[in-house]
């Protein structure tokens, strides 16, 4: 029996029913270190093809699975999946651990790939999640999931046995960074907004008791070496937005993933403010309300308001956005 990605989502819809908004699992980037937590299990299969295509599997059958573990068969030297929500395009495989037969898979097409994350797949199956952490862009991942942690409703929706272990293949496609990545720039602007930055990249904006510039304003504070923005690309973004003078954040995406944004359909201040910018820098704007959201506002953002982005560039044309 063999179903197509779209039973993926009905998995995942499933179990994010029955698990809640969980944004999947917590984990130290710096801390990763893979060879710690795989088990060596590689030898329960004879997996060939290059990562990103559809590979040929064969398992040696039956699995036993009463825990589940994962192991690397190929490891990749791209980028590490460092944090729960950072953005990155997987292609996937399904099978049964008693049968050997494939279940699911996503369509290994290029022009089909979307971006997902470790907390995406940790909301599908947490067991699916902990066998991505800390991988690497170019790995393939052999995942093998007990019937406990694959859960019964998912195994009765793949026609499969209450007690039949599910094994899994990642391919680790490519995998964006999930904060700027580049130099520290120096500016001296005085009255203009302070950024300070956690450990994970998350910018914290400190308004200054000034008046609010009455012309678009633009620092770059940290330098990327990527491509250079243009005024119709689509970008990947984290992003925090603040009012200046309510000094509030109305928007930001750090809680639930990359943004992808098309610079045409922004408001003018932001196009601007990422025009000319280098993937991996992280650009502090200020938006006066005529390039901004005028005297209507929008949602959270009141009438008249002076506006304060910090952004990071994290990629020119990403795949369509997916549940992060």
């Amino acid at each position: 029996m063999r179903k197509t990605s779209a039973a993926l989502a009905t998995l995942a819809l499933a179990v994010v029913a029955l698990t809640g908004c969980s944004t999947g699992p917590s984990y130290d980037g710096a801390a990763c270190d893979r060879s710690a937590s795989t088990s060596g299990i590689e030898d329960l299969a004879d997996i060939t093809g290059d990562v990103g295509e559809q590979p040929e599997v064969e398992l040696f059958t039956p699995i036993g699975a009463e825990k589940s573990s994962f192991g690397d068969v190929v490891t990749g030297t791209g980028p590490a999946l460092t944090g729960a929500n950072q953005s990155a395009v997987f292609e996937f495989s399904l099978f049964s651990g008693r049968t050997g037969e494939p279940v699911a898979a996503t369509a290994y097409d290029e022009d089909a790939a979307q971006l997902a994350s470790v907390g995406y797949w940790a909301q599908t199956v947490p067991a699916f999640g902990a066998s991505l952490e800390c991988a690497t862009e170019g790995s393939r991942v052999l995942s093998v999931i007990s019937p406990e942690d694959f859960g019964a409703q998912n195994l009765a929706g793949f026609g499969l046995e209450a007690d039949e272990p599910v094994v899994a293949v990642f391919d680790v496609v490519k995998v964006f960074p999930g904060k700027a990545e580049g130099a520290l720039q120096y500016n001296d602007a005085s009255g203009m907004p302070t950024v300070v930055r956690a450990a994970d990249g998350r910018p914290g904006i400190i308004v200054p008791d000034s008046a609010a510039p009455t012309e678009l304003e633009v620092q770059t504070l940290i330098k990327g070496d990527g491509e250079k923005v243009a005024e119709d690309d689509t970008l990947l973004v984290n992003y925090t937005g603040v009012t200046w003078d309510e000094r509030t954040v109305f928007d930001s995406s750090w809680d639930r993933g990359a943004a992808t944004f098309d610079m045409a359909n922004l408001i003018p201040g932001f196009t601007q403010g990422l025009t000319g910018q280098t993937v991996g820098s992280q650009v502090l704007i200020v938006v006066p309300p005529e390039l901004g959201y005028g005297d209507q506002g929008s949602g959270a953002v009141p009438a008249g308001a002076t506006l304060v982005f910090v952004v990071d560039i994290l990629g020119i044309d990403p795949p369509a956005a997916a549940q992060q």
